[in-house]
């Protein structure tokens, strides 16, 4: 079995938030040593960690599975009763560009149009954007693997049927699970049977949530945090075994001795699975000028206007500054950014919507100054462009605006209308368990006294980016009570296992995204209270070759 090769396709990272506590570079790391040079990413119900993903697999030589393990409601995505509130479990694959296109569809329309409790996609919308795509049936809370547990056969048969013609005949796989629970075996045998009477291919994966098994009580304490509960309560949500790691492919062929052909098609799988990430293409949205120009042309145009205004005769020093910089941004294909940047200043000045000066690198940019985006003349302070943009370096132009904290979603909306809502986003950003925080989510999930918890998170000195770590080392009591007190050294194990996680998601406060297609082309959605948001960070972003703005508040 171990030379046909093995790859694990069912695999939830730290981006299950709080759920998954394996941290990205360690699953790559971890893959490599056990010698298998391809795995996935199934995050529940979103693409957070995909980018990051990505590159540190592409990074260490390892093929990157880029999928998502999706919420399915048991009727509309939309309909949002009370008795709409079960869902099934389904694992999606991109096998080509087009699927992970799709797939960011489907995770969008899951948060922007389907959640409840959960962001859902339904049988419908799967029909819409199944090109490119994989499934595999899931674990336990798999819609066939619930019918067979509550002994509806034929309900199961009917759904295994529905989604193999739905994704594609060897586009749909019956997953096979073995963690020791007796549920499983039963599940696992007449999947065997549904396979065989319906030509439908298995696959065998590890449900994987934790890096190692000496992981599954971190796993078990992250729970805790997640659902409010207390290890001690016993009603609490736990997983039944700790057998939820990653494992070799010597233990995957030990729990499927009879089932070699579907610890091979997660290498056939794996195989099939060719998505190449795009960092080098910019995706600006074209701004529309009027008739008889040329976007250069404008541009130009209202450069040498705008230079005049500010600078009234202009010297030969100006002129060649405005052309050494023009020409840099027409190399590097920033037209289009000057012009709407330009576009919604002009916006905001003309309603009487306050406009800071302008801050960072694009106070250098003669150009900025020319075109009302800054108001500081780089020329009286001999600020330089080149901290700006710069040929030698390739990065997105970055221009911090601030605007009036009371009209700044006037500009947003405004952008919104220009440019279409499909286009135009917030940017996500995520909420990590710092140090101080881990302490005390931990101490919480282990019923340890507030008091004791209290008194331990206020060791940790209050700098900025202080990690338990370096508590320890320069903080002589704390690594006292550490080496002294067995709770307190649970405690800060624990702690110190899930800091840094991602816990939350918010919306980024100044950044903007516009696309030059819908967004979803691009990056998945995300819904933050009403907020539209990407699912992929500001930096994310910008290396994928997107426009994005920071729109600052000021009081």
């Amino acid at each position: 079995m171990t030379d046909k090769g093995f790859t694990h396709l069912h695999v939830h990272t730290e981006y299950s938030l709080l759920d998954g506590s394996i941290r990205i570079p360690e699953l790559i790391n971890r893959t490599k040593e056990l010698g298998m040079d391809s795995v996935a990413i199934t995050d529940h119900g979103a693409m957070f960690g995909v980018v990051q993903f990505y590159k540190q697999a592409v990074k260490a030589g390892i093929k990157p599975i880029i999928g998502v393990e999706v919420y399915v409601a048991i009727n509309k995505h939309t309909d949002k009763e009370q008795k709409d509130k079960g869902q099934y479990h389904l694992v999606l694959l991109a096998e080509n560009d087009i699927g992970y296109r799709n797939l960011m569809k489907l995770v969008s329309k899951a948060y922007v149009d389907g959640f409840y409790y959960k962001p859902r996609i339904d049988l419908e919308v799967l029909e819409e954007y199944k090109e490119g795509i994989i499934g595999l049936s899931a674990c336990l809370g798999g819609e066939i693997q619930r019918k067979i547990l509550n002994g509806d056969l034929e309900g199961a048969r009917e759904a295994a049927t529905r989604y193999d013609e739905i994704l594609g005949k060897n586009n749909f796989f019956l997953e096979l699970q073995n963690h020791g629970l007796s549920e499983q075996k039963l599940v696992n045998k007449e999947l065997r049977i549904l396979s065989k009477d319906l030509q439908i291919p298995l696959v065998a994966t590890n449900d994987v949530h934790y890096l190692n098994k000496s992981d599954a009580k971190v796993h078990e304490v992250l729970l805790c945090v997640q659902t409010g509960k207390t290890i001690v309560d016993e009603e609490r949500m736990k997983f039944p075994s700790d057998e939820f790691y990653i494992k070799s492919k010597e233990e995957m062929a030990e729990l499927f001795p009879q089932d070699l052909k579907a610890l091979a098609n997660t290498q056939k799988i794996a195989d099939r699975c060719n998505v190449t990430l795009d960092f080098n293409t910019l995706h600006l949205p074209s701004y529309d000028v009027p008739s008889g120009y040329t976007n250069e042309s404008y541009l130009r145009e209202l450069c040498l206007i705008g230079l005049e205004n500010r600078y009234g005769d202009l010297s030969e020093n100006i002129k060649d500054r405005f052309e050494y910089e023009f020409k840099t941004i027409v190399q590097m294909g920033y037209i289009d950014y000057f012009l709407i940047v330009w576009d919604f200043i002009k916006y905001s000045r003309d309603n009487n919507i306050m406009v800071g000066p302008g801050r960072g690198s694009a106070a250098g940019s003669i150009i900025s100054y020319a075109l009302n985006i800054i108001d500081i003349d780089p020329l009286e302070y001999g600020l330089l462009f080149e901290r700006f943009l710069n040929p030698e370096r390739v990065s997105m132009p970055d221009i911090d605006i601030d605007f009036c904290y009371e009209r700044r979603e006037e500009v947003i909306q405004y952008v919104i209308k220009k440019y279409g809502s499909d286009r135009v986003a917030q940017i996500a950003t995520f909420g990590t368990m710092a140090a101080r925080g881990a302490i005390r989510d931990v101490g919480r999930a282990i019923n340890m006294p507030y008091g004791e918890v209290d008194y331990i998170a206020k060791q940790i000195p209050t700098e900025l980016g202080i990690t338990i770590k370096r508590a320890l080392e320069i903080n002589k009591t704390l690594n006292q009570e550490y080496e002294e007190n067995p709770e307190v050294k649970q405690l800060i194990d624990y702690a110190m296992a899930v800091e840094g996680l991602p816990r939350h998601t918010s919306t980024h406060a100044a950044g903007v995204v516009i696309s030059k297609e819908p967004i979803t082309n691009y990056a998945p959605l995300l819904k933050n209270n009403e907020a539209i948001t990407t699912q992929f960070t500001m930096l994310e972003l910008e290396e994928m070759g997107l426009l994005k703005m920071d729109v600052r508040i000021v009081r």
